[in-house]
């Protein structure tokens, strides 16, 4: 009897479940399928995205590429491919209700569901997550990077590490071209972690101008065209180009109300089980234990693959380890970067090696081809 696993998500957690299992479970459990639904058609690389926004540093090709190709070595019976997004979960009558993009409606019967659909940028306008189709990301993309070109101010809104690594790689590229400037709603950037001074004096080698409490309240576009950006306290900045990069939402929306903490991310046990659900996992950023992270979503998709493996097995689940550490890398710019393995700082050049010079893009074949599984 056929035992199927719905994965849903098609970025770093839920390919990698998905590859997992039917590399390595897939030949030991015959009857086994799996079903990968992800509203994107192709992965997007979006470490890369702070990159890719600035015209002529990277092609398509390297940040993204169809998610179906990597897959076609497996059987054709124990592996499909649905573009769509998950509407509605039922945990008791164990179905998802999914939307294709064609426009139709698909009700799918799991034996094992996976909840890998990440978050999203709450300003859609912005790509530093797939938020919709590889159409949609596309065009975001090519219109950011047109706007990038003529700017001759740009703001970027947020100083978490997207903020700063995407301020940084467009000061690195353009220099005194461009001003650049980072709002940070906090009295310091990243929210006052041990690495704040270091990453701001990078920032301003590469004449980043960095303001501290200027949280904003809004922005508007002005009739010329450029953007009007408001700040707590009233005061107005007016600009060729803003890009927030402030505010994460979980996509969870299709998940009962019970599954979710009061952040919205899945409410997960040691095991990456949904609390108060059978058979329903979660892994990635949908989960945001204890952060959104490559490295962590990686680690938590090989737990759940596991486990998972386990259950069709007959066999207990084992707690899902991680890594022992909190990790934070920040690029800034093309040559440079600043980092800590916990507490200890490292390198700006191991910083540059580990993520800066190529923001991990030359992975990407081999996450959708399985190969890095």
């Amino acid at each position: 009897m056929t035992k199927t696993v719905v994965v849903l998500g098609g970025a770093y957690a839920g390919v990698g479940v998905a590859h997992r299992l039917l590399k390595y479970t897939k030949p030991q459990i015959p009857d086994l399928k799996v079903i990968l639904v992800s509203k994107n058609s192709h992965f997007f690389w979006n470490l890369a995205s702070v990159r890719a926004i600035v015209p002529g540093q990277l092609k398509e090709e390297q940040y993204s590429l169809p998610i179906e190709t990597g897959f076609a070595k497996y059987p054709a019976d124990a592996f499909e491919f649905i573009v769509g997004g998950a509407e509605a979960v039922d945990v008791n009558a164990k179905t998802v209700k999914v939307s294709t993009k064609e426009g139709g409606e698909r009700l799918l019967t799991y034996d094992h569901l996976v909840c890998a659909t990440g978050t999203r940028a709450v300003d859609a306008a912005v790509p530093w997550k797939s938020n919709g189709t590889y159409e949609e990301t596309a065009a975001v993309l090519s219109q950011i990077q047109a706007k990038v070109r003529t700017a001759k101010h740009i703001v970027v809104a947020g100083a978490g590490a997207t903020g700063v690594e995407a301020a940084a790689e467009l000061a690195f590229e353009y220099g005194k071209e461009k001003e650049v400037v980072l709002l940070s709603g906090d009295a310091e950037i990243l929210g006052g972690d041990s690495l704040a001074s270091n990453v701001a004096g990078e920032l301003a080698k590469l004449g980043v101008r960095v303001r501290k409490a200027a949280r904003v309240d809004g922005a508007r576009e002005l009739p010329g065209g450029q953007v009007e950006v408001l700040l707590r306290g009233g005061e107005k900045i007016a600009t060729d180009l803003y890009l927030p990069t402030m505010g994460m939402a979980a996509n969870s929306e299709y998940l009962p109300a019970e599954l979710l903490t009061d952040r919205k991310f899945v409410d997960i046990d040691e095991f990456y089980r949904a609390k108060g659900a059978k058979d329903v996992w979660a892994a990635g950023d949908i989960v945001w234990k204890p952060r959104g992270s490559f490295v962590l979503a990686d680690k938590q998709a090989g737990g759940v693959a596991k486990n998972i493996d386990l259950a069709l097995k007959g066999k207990p689940p084992v707690v899902v380890k991680t890594i022992p550490m909190d990790v934070l890398m920040v690029a800034t710019g093309r040559s440079r970067g600043s980092g800590r393995l916990g507490p200890v700082k490292v390198f700006s050049l191991m910083v540059y090696m580990i993520k800066g010079k190529t923001l991990g893009i030359q992975q990407l074949p081999a996450y959708v081809d399985g190969s890095a599984f």
